[in-house]
């Protein structure tokens, strides 16, 4: 008989019989073992415990509580919720249910609508299928017998399913008790170890395949945990994110708000814009700091420069177009890149002016379906603090770290110090020899190992195969917030191709023509974006120097008014943004109302505060209360609105 050697986490070797399930093999070393383990991994790759080992592999086993098992106990559940469906309501055809990102979802195919309350039937049915503890197991079937089987059930999506699965892969049937479905696996043991930590969290309306001509399905959302804790504490991260919904703080702020007649677009109220501007003023410092240049390039190009670029062809149906009546066609720009290539071009540059940095706020425009907007956080229109750094091959490691950096120390400016930084590879859909990713990615992997041996394992660093650009590969950088979310903001890529496809190059030191290397560079990414991400991140409750209105000085009596309008002067002489509140009302009620619109400081000045030359700082979330003299409070006001790399 042919043996297979595996090899344990810890190095040890052990040679079994080929053929030898995993749970064969957890059950030669401890009974134990083999009672908490859930599945394994062969080569790194998740697989049924189950499962027969043909070849020499790297085992590791897998305990429910493991990570790599949080993604089973979703996929799991979500087989569970699908059984307990047909329980309560047969005739109902089920179609897909993947696992996403906190949770699964399932697809229905029901006569009448799901009803609020349905949502705790199904929970209880599902209860009931975990405490069973059914085994998963798995079959493999022929493709005829697949589709006479589901058509005699009457799951007509299942049957297009069978036909979609490419000829020469396995079609995998699971089975749980009496219920199957198809599906790729893999599976845990039993349906007992899902355990009792999950939640069904809501009904939405769905297309079969994502195709709006096609059949509307109804679809559950769930989530599920390895323990109950870890449920309680995604729930209140949820109830937090509810409270901080920018959206909602938008209007009680009075920043912005969104219209139907313009979908994905923003419209900036007075004090959103000066939000906005402030980052803006921010981020322009810190470029200037570091040697950018800013430029603006146009809006609208004609479609044949795009087709030069590479965007047609690879990123044509994000892109909005327009034909005039001379038929050229133009394209709102979705990147900046090309148009800083043709500011590139403009005088002959040599590798002595390399690096040479090129920085925009510039408008994008992207087409993103309806479904996908969401607020600020997923727009079509938006600002990106956009910068290209034109530079020779051996200077790719040195301004990598430069941007590395910066963008590390503008997160903590803005009080995120939980990085995770990921690498993003070459994707099917892309531009270029391999042999110039292969140079490219090997860059970005060597700046990534370089970052993470100066954080001394600090920063928490990830491969992304086929994640990239279309013309580079690309460092992402996600950002944790104050609830523990993670967003994804900043962006490194190296591109190897887009400077030679628009005829772009420098003089070398040997007087020969060469292309220069590009490095893509934005830091927080969509200026929106990273304003919603802010507005959730503190709540509204913003740091002095970012709040759109700093201070509110609010009068007790009318008499104070005069004083009023003298504080609010040497506030506004101070640089702080202030407004006064004259209006005929009790304090306590301006406070309030102020304090609902996250006005950081609110003074209060009365007769008696006019006469002593005082002010009474409130702030906000604190029910105290300071009095200052004026000059101290000025003098605090204005340290604290400082931007922190103002700062001495």
């Amino acid at each position: 008989m042919t043996n297979v050697t595996l090899t344990f986490p810890d190095g040890a070797e052990r040679s079994v019989a080929k053929g030898t399930t995993g749970l064969d093999v957890a059950k030669s070393i401890s009974p134990s073992l083999a009672k908490r383990t859930v599945a394994m991994q062969l080569d790194g790759v998740l697989t049924d415990l189950a499962d027969p080992i043909q070849s020499d592999a790297t085992i590791n086993f897998v305990s429910r509580t493991d990570p790599a098992a949080l993604e089973l106990i979703r996929h799991d559940a979500a087989h569970v919720m699908a059984e307990a469906v047909q329980a309560l309501w047969p005739g109902t055809q089920v179609t897909i249910g993947p696992v996403i990102d906190n949770g699964f979802y399932y697809d229905f195919a029901k006569a009448e609508p799901f009803l609020p309350e349905d949502i705790a039937k199904i929970e209880k049915k599902m209860a009931e299928i975990i405490a069973k503890n059914q085994p998963f197991t798995k079959e493999v079937w022929s493709r005829d017998k697949a589709k006479d089987t589901f058509a005699k059930m009457g799951e007509g999506f299942k049957v297009e399913l069978v036909d979609a699965i490419p000829e020469g892969q396995d079609l995998k049937i699971y089975r749980q008790g009496t219920w199957f479905d198809l599906c790729r696996g893999p599976h845990m043991t039993s349906t007992g170890a899902i355990g009792k930590a999950f939640k069904l969290m809501k009904f939405a309306g769905a297309y079969w395949r994502g195709d709006s001509t096609r059949p509307q399905l109804q679809r559950i959302y769930g989530t599920a945990w390895a323990t109950e804790d870890e449920l309680k504490a995604y729930l209140h991260q949820l109830e937090e994110a509810e409270k901080r919904d920018h959206r909602k703080l938008g209007r009680e702020m009075d920043l912005f708000h969104f219209q139907e007649e313009a979908p994905g677009s923003v419209f900036w109220h007075p004090k959103g814009w000066t939000l906005f501007q402030t980052l803006i003023a921010y981020m322009r410092r810190a470029q200037q700091r570091a040697g950018y240049m800013e430029v603006n390039s146009p809006d609208m190009m004609e479609k044949h420069f795009w087709e030069l670029s590479g965007h047609w062809e690879n990123y044509g149906e994000n892109m909005f177009t327009t034909t005039l009546p001379d038929e050229r066609v133009f394209c709102c720009k979705p990147m900046n890149c090309p148009g800083h290539v043709q500011i590139y071009k403009h005088g002959l540059k040599s590798y002595r002016d390399l690096p040479l940095k090129i920085a925009e706020f510039g408008k994008v425009h992207r087409y993103e379906p309806s479904g996908a907007l969401h607020g600020m956080l997923r727009v079509r229109h938006f600002t990106q603090d956009d910068a290209h750094i034109f530079i020779t091959e051996n200077q790719i490691m040195e301004e990598c770290l430069k941007i590395n950096d910066l963008m590390l120390a503008i997160y903590k400016d803005f009080g995120f110090e939980d990085i995770h930084i990921k690498l993003s590879t070459r994707p099917e859909k892309r531009v270029g020899a391999d042999e110039l990713w292969d140079k490219a990615e090997k860059a970005l992997g060597d700046v990534l190992d370089e970052v993470k041996r100066r954080s001394n394992g600090r920063i928490r660093t990830e491969l992304q195969p086929g994640e990239g650009a279309f013309y580079g590969p690309k460092l992402e950088y996600t950002l944790k917030d104050a609830i523990g979310r993670e967003w994804q903001c900043g962006t490194t890529q190296v591109d190897f191709n887009l400077a030679g496809r628009l005829g772009a190059f420098y003089i070398d030191e040997n007087s020969d023509k060469k292309t220069p290397v590009m490095i893509h560079r934005a830091m927080f990414g969509s200026l929106e974006r990273f304003t919603g991400i802010l507005i959730e991140n503190f709540a509204g409750h913003f740091p002095l120097w970012l709040a759109p209105l700093q201070v509110v000085v609010a009068t007790i009596t009318s008499e104070a008014d005069p004083y009023a309008h003298e504080v609010v002067n040497a506030l506004k002489a101070a640089g702080l943004r202030v407004e006064p509140d004259l209006r005929n009302e009790k304090i306590g009620y301006k406070v309030r109302e102020h304090s609902l619109a996250k006005v950081p400081v609110i003074l209060a000045v009365g007769l008696r505060d006019a006469e002593s030359r005082n002010v009474s700082i409130r702030r906000l979330g604190s029910q105290e209360q300071t009095v200052l003299s004026l000059p101290d409070a000025i003098a605090t006001l204005k340290d604290e609105s400082t931007p922190p790399d103002l700062r001495g």
